[in-house]
Parts: structure tokens; sequence; C-alpha cells
């Protein structure tokens, strides 16, 4: 596969907290319009690799390319100027805002632009038609899994070229899990290209068409999903305890 065909590469990441790495030699990559996903035991380093992709962990070797632009050394607002956003574990939304607000401020490098503003709201709310019907509300009274839609509606806002989300079932009703990977299969369908930490194998199947394993800061293993639905037993005997 050509560079011009991905969406997102990254070859040789080293990166870490203080003196010491966490991720070692991380290489892997996302097509256009492909969905991947990260699993591995907490502690993996798969929350390092998607803070590094966004700039917001230094790292201190490799290569990130986003659709062919290097931003290995860009800082996380230059980044998040539609290279790539993330939905943080715990969704880190502005709780004492209304739903609308929160997503405004996700597109606010659109915010000259209110057609195209306008259009990303509609975007938004076709994929979550409740979050359309509360979006005059206080963030925080919406449900877990209410907040969880609004986190990846703000995503959708920046129109990213690559969608990282950390842990998006984390803390969910499993009924609100499903809507959550139809969701995700729905934009993949749309052509974003997604990249997915995840704990749950399941929801990982279900959404994306290859996974890599991480296991203590380095890739052991990458397959397609193909490979592995019906056999989810064994990957998580093997690899993920």
């Amino acid at each position: 596969m050509s560079s011009t065909d991905l969406a997102l590469e990254v070859r040789g990441l080293s990166a870490g907290y203080g003196r010491f790495d966490v991720v070692h030699d991380i290489s892997l990559h996302v097509a256009s319009g492909e969905a991947v996903a990260l699993l591995g035991p907490n502690g993996a380093g798969k929350t390092t690799v998607l803070r590094s992709i966004m700039g917001l962990t230094r790292h201190r070797r490799g290569q990130i390319h986003i659709e062919g632009a290097d931003v290995s050394h860009l800082p996380a607002h230059r980044v998040a100027r539609g290279h790539a956003a993330l939905v943080p574990e715990g969704r880190r939304l502005f709780l004492n805002l209304t739903v609308e607000d929160n997503l405004r401020l996700g597109g606010m490098r659109h915010r000259r632009d209110p057609d195209k503003t306008q259009e990303l709201l509609a975007g938004v709310f076709e994929l979550f038609p409740v979050v359309e019907r509360y979006r005059r509300r206080k963030t925080s009274s919406l449900s877990g899994g209410e907040q969880q839609m609004v986190a990846i509606g703000r995503m959708m806002m920046n129109d990213p070229r690559v969608m990282l989300l950390d842990e998006p079932s984390l803390g969910l009703a499993p009924l609100t899990i499903q809507d959550m990977a139809r969701a995700l299969v729905t934009l993949r369908q749309r052509g974003r290209s997604l990249l997915l930490v995840e704990q749950r194998v399941d929801l990982a199947l279900q959404v994306c068409d290859r996974i890599y394993v991480l296991s203590e800061g380095r890739v052991i293993d990458e397959r397609q999903t193909k490979e592995v639905i019906g056999d989810e037993r064994a990957l998580i005997d093997a690899y993920l305890g």
C-alpha cells in the first residue's frame, strides 16, 4: 500500500514520560476509510500511542504522518487543526455548558465558516438524534452514554482526517455500547478513518477492519478482524488476559 493511501502512518515510535519510554518502536498504519483497533492489557501503552499522535506526549524517536503530512513535531494545537481529533478516556466535556456549546467548541477551527459549522452539526445530529433533542440542555444532565455521544460529536465537529477514540465503551451499559458500535460503524461507512483503543474485544471486532495487539509497549500481533471473529477467546487468552 502506497503512503498516499494511508490516513495515518506511525513508524518506529518510542515515547514516554520523564526518562522512561512507555512504548517502544511502534509501527502501525490506518488506511483511508479504515477502522483499526489497538488492543492490549492495562499498561500496554495504548493511550500513550494516541497521545503521541495528538502531540500531547513528546516522543523521542519515530515519525508520524497524517495523509502524507509529517506531524511528528507539531504541537498539539496544530495537530488538532484538522489532522486528528481525540475522544479521550472519560470524555472530558464541559459539563456546565450546553450540549450545543460543547459541540461548537469542537468546531472552533470553522468558526469563520457558519455554513460549514451547520453542515457538521447536521452530521452529528443525523448520527445521534438524541443529541439534537438535548442540544439546549446542560451536558451534566445527560447519562454517561449520551455524554459519550456528545464527545464523539465534538470530535466530528473538528472534521479531522483521523479520528482517535480512547476506550469509548468505558462505563457504559451493554445496550448503550451497541448503540456506540453502530455509530462507529456508520462513521467508517462514511469514509472516516478511525483508530480505536478498546478493552472490549467484541466491540473492536464489530467496528474495525484490523487489530494491533500491544503488550509491554510493543506491537506483538497484527490481524484482520475476519481472522479472529469466532475465535475471540483464543485472542483473549493469548494476549489480553
